[in-house]
């Protein structure tokens, strides 16, 4: 997959190659939007040359309608607007994959999050990365506690209990990597991000808030 815009070029010191799209016989591209957190496919709309001249100069995700044959600015009127953060086309240069930062965190027009949240006629979340499906399961059982639960009777233990863990955690992580074991290191990592997810979400801090600092240092 080709990677030929980056936020500079979305900025506008530089552009993708229009002409290097495939557009079908419409004149339309498939472009599938993907939050830049923690990888969430969004949506899913189509684009002409004209929308994606317009997303590549304003930074904002255009889409052409094709049931009203008109540009649409995603985000106008809802404020939900998308910040483009990338911005791929794949190895046929026939569709399209923009990372955005999604304003609202809501994408879709019934209100969800992801324009993908149905399954079998219910509504559910599309898959995130691995440590986002996992804090989704630790704030569930904060806010849903259960007996038999590990994570409920850790947060029912508040600070104390959960801090313990993570200098307990901490310290294993330590003594694997002195014995050079990759698979220990794995696992006492693993165990450390599990509990450092729990104490955040204790302290009603968002596992995207940590994403958000972590892509500011990025920079």
């Amino acid at each position: 997959m080709s990677d030929r815009l980056s936020m500079n070029n979305v900025l506008g010191e530089a552009a993708i190659p229009v002409e290097q799209i495939c557009y079908n016989d419409q004149g339309l591209v498939p472009a599938i939007v993907q939050d830049v957190l923690d990888g969430t496919v969004l949506m899913m709309a189509w684009m002409n040359a004209e929308s994606l001249t317009k997303t590549l100069e304003t930074g904002e995700t255009w889409f052409w309608s094709r049931s009203r044959s008109e540009l649409w600015h995603k985000g106008a009127t809802s404020g939900h607007l998308q910040k483009v953060q990338s911005l791929r086309y794949d190895c046929d240069s026939d569709a399209l994959l923009i990372t955005v930062e999604q304003l609202g965190d809501i994408a879709c027009h019934t209100g969800e999050r992801s324009c993908f949240h149905q399954v079998s006629g219910g509504i559910t979340p599309p898959p995130a990365d691995m440590l986002s499906q996992v804090f989704a399961v630790i704030c569930d059982r904060r806010d849903h506690p259960t007996p038999s639960s590990y994570t409920s009777r850790l947060l029912e233990g508040g600070d104390n209990q959960i801090l313990k863990k993570i200098g307990e955690e901490s310290a294993e992580v330590v003594m694997a990597c002195k014995d050079d074991d990759p698979e220990a290191i794995a696992g006492e990592v693993a165990d450390l991000f599990y509990h450092t997810m729990v104490a955040i979400a204790h302290h009603n801090v968002s596992l995207r808030d940590v994403y958000r600092k972590l892509q500011e240092r990025r920079r």
